[in-house]
């Protein structure tokens, strides 16, 4: 019999309002991008989801394409949902989305009305759910009219596949019009899902303006820079991180001279503050005003926990944050 989660998890978590909407989302999110494929181990999968969950997150996103293959993250979700959190369905907001390149042909890819629905029919399938509760357009298509593709959410919304409608990655005026689109059909933007850290701070040029004004939340994805704001990489690049291997979005040119030499002084300031330099990364990205939940990324338990941590302290003075900026900047 599995563990019943902790009757304790929802004690410490703080839970803000995602934009103008009813819903409350964790300060800390799991996303299932990576070590929850096929590849990886179901256990240790596993044991991450209920520890999460032990510690009050309960918000699991995902997207039709991770893996790898593609496909079988949401395999191994539904298969521990299954088989030991499904009486727990309601305490628990899971997303998923489509936008990327999923299956051969001119339909399994970018944001035309067929792909997106079929792909969520697929990705229910895969985790056995009849809904879930966010549905995102992963990133804008260039090629279908707007139109198409929001119109799309807001079918998948009024069918009952999904509670609510998100973004992903689209810029600012974009945003906008996306917002203007949903909101003229009936299906609010719930949320929109940008990359952002202290190595990728893009959403202040205009992007963060937009979701206050039209009272979007926002869940920032990568949060940590792909691990680079760890301490991972404090003495160099090991042979076994996620930059020490093939086939990654993280590779050893993105860690240079002076990228690594900016992650020893972020982790020098960290020190400073009690803090490890990945839990004062999540506490910065929480720190905007805008942000709803930091989407966090694990390849085991005791990074989950660390993430969780960073909540302890959240505050920054302004000389913290000027020397941010400071660091950042040479």
């Amino acid at each position: 019999m599995p563990t019943p989660p902790h009757p304790t998890r929802y004690d410490t978590m703080p839970y803000p309002r995602c934009g103008r909407s009813g819903l409350k989302l964790p300060a800390i999110s799991l996303g299932l991008w990576h070590n929850f494929g096929g590849v990886d181990t179901l256990e240790n999968a596993r044991a991450m989801i209920h520890r999460a969950f032990d510690l009050g997150v309960t918000h699991f996103d995902l997207a039709n394409n991770y893996g790898p293959p593609p496909g079988s993250a949401e395999e191994t979700f539904g298969r521990i949902l299954q088989q030991g959190l499904s009486a727990y369905r309601d305490e628990l907001i899971i997303s998923s989305k489509a936008g990327w390149d999923m299956w051969p042909g001119p339909y399994g890819n970018f944001g035309s009305r067929k792909y997106l629905v079929a792909s969520l029919d697929q990705s229910l399938k895969r985790m056995g759910l009849e809904y879930v509760d966010i549905f995102y357009h992963h990133r804008p298509d260039p090629e279908t009219p707007m139109e198409e593709s929001l119109g799309a959410l807001d079918q998948i919304v009024r069918s009952g596949k999904a509670l609510y409608a998100g973004i992903s990655q689209y810029p600012a005026e974009e945003t906008r019009q996306a917002a203007k689109i949903l909101r003229d059909l009936g299906t609010p933007c719930l949320i929109h899902q940008p990359k952002y850290s202290l190595f990728e701070r893009w959403i202040e040029g205009g992007l963060t303006a937009a979701l206050d004004d039209e009272g979007i939340g926002c869940i920032a994805f990568s949060p940590l820079a792909q691990g680079m704001l760890t301490d991972r990489y404090l003495d160099g690049i090991p042979a076994d991180s996620r930059a020490g291997k093939p086939n990654t979005f993280l590779g050893p040119d993105d860690l240079t001279t002076d990228r690594l030499g900016q992650i020893g002084r972020l982790n020098a300031l960290a020190q400073r503050r009690g803090q490890s330099l990945a839990r004062m990364a999540v506490a910065w990205v929480l720190h905007n005003p805008t942000v709803t939940s930091a989407l966090i990324g694990a390849s085991k338990v005791t990074q989950i926990e660390d993430a969780v941590a960073a909540l302890d302290n959240l505050a920054f003075s302004d000389e913290e944050l000027q020397e941010i900026d400071k660091i950042l900047a040479g």
